[in-house]
């Protein structure tokens, strides 16, 4: 089955309101191993195609989350972020292309790559899929293979700061090698987002960030979302190190950004 080509059918249910209310908890996971899985979003109604492309994707070493409609998918969201999310163009109701663009109108959810699978390889329904939201496009029938290249790349480009040295800032050890945080020995479990917010700050701390470079630095120059975006994240990262007793490290420097300063 490995690399063959197969054609995906099926549909999702349509999600008859669009509602996200994201708790993310911070917790210790149980090994390094479990953190640096890339969680991925199977949104499939047909349940054999839906086990089917979990099978490949933890044969590839991610982690898969798996949904049959849009409602499902949502309560996946909210109790965990995924790195990416796999959708088809089509839903009853509703369309795939319309789900795309809720999730990357919604700030918690705008930073997740979406990948479109679909039957319809036309030109212009490829520009359509592009400019409502999905990062890439993957017409029936494709290869495993390709699929999980692509999936790779997106993920790679949502994280560009991946790979770098690892900082220690007093009992806080982060590190983009192996994607970890550390705070008093003990593992913490981190968006992406806050991740790369976190490991920009403590790589200089005292420099004081604006909002346009935060965007330009964590989510890229060539992106589309709104600066308020970044008080959003600085919040849910600010949540995280109170929990774990650094409530004073991120300052607001009024009317310029943030910075890391000492507790």
């Amino acid at each position: 089955m490995e690399g063959a080509y197969y054609a995906i059918g099926g549909v999702f249910a349509a999600a008859q309101r669009f509602v996200l209310h994201f708790h993310i908890a911070v917790t210790i996971p149980g090994s390094n191993r479990a953190m640096s899985k890339d969680t991925v979003l199977i949104v499939e109604d047909d349940s054999a195609l839906n086990e089917m492309l979990r099978f490949v994707l933890d044969r590839h070493g991610f982690k898969a989350m798996q949904a049959g409609d849009a409602s499902t998918a949502d309560l996946c969201i909210a109790n965990r972020i995924p790195d990416l999310v796999l959708l088809d163009w089509m839903l009853p109701g509703d369309s795939g292309v319309d789900y795309a663009r809720k999730l990357k109108s919604h700030p918690l959810t705008a930073d997740i790559p979406i990948i479109m699978v679909t039957a319809r390889g036309e030109e212009e329904d490829k520009i359509r899929g592009l400019d409502h939201g999905a990062d890439d496009y993957v017409t029936k029938p494709f290869s495993n293979n390709e699929l999980m290249a692509r999936i790779r790349a997106a993920i790679r480009r949502s994280k560009p700061q991946r790979s770098g040295e690892a900082v220690s800032y007093g009992d806080i050890r982060i590190d983009p090698d192996s994607y970890t945080l550390e705070i008093a020995g003990s593992l913490v479990e981190i968006g992406t987002k806050e991740f790369q917010l976190l490991y920009l700050f403590l790589r200089k701390p005292g420099r004081v960030y604006n909002r346009a470079h935060l965007l330009d630095q964590v989510w890229g120059k060539d992106n589309y979302i709104d600066e308020r975006t970044v008080d959003v994240y600085i919040r849910r990262l600010r949540t995280i190190l109170e929990k774990h007793g650094h409530a004073g490290l991120i300052k607001t420097v009024r009317g310029v950004g943030y910075r890391a300063t000492a507790d």
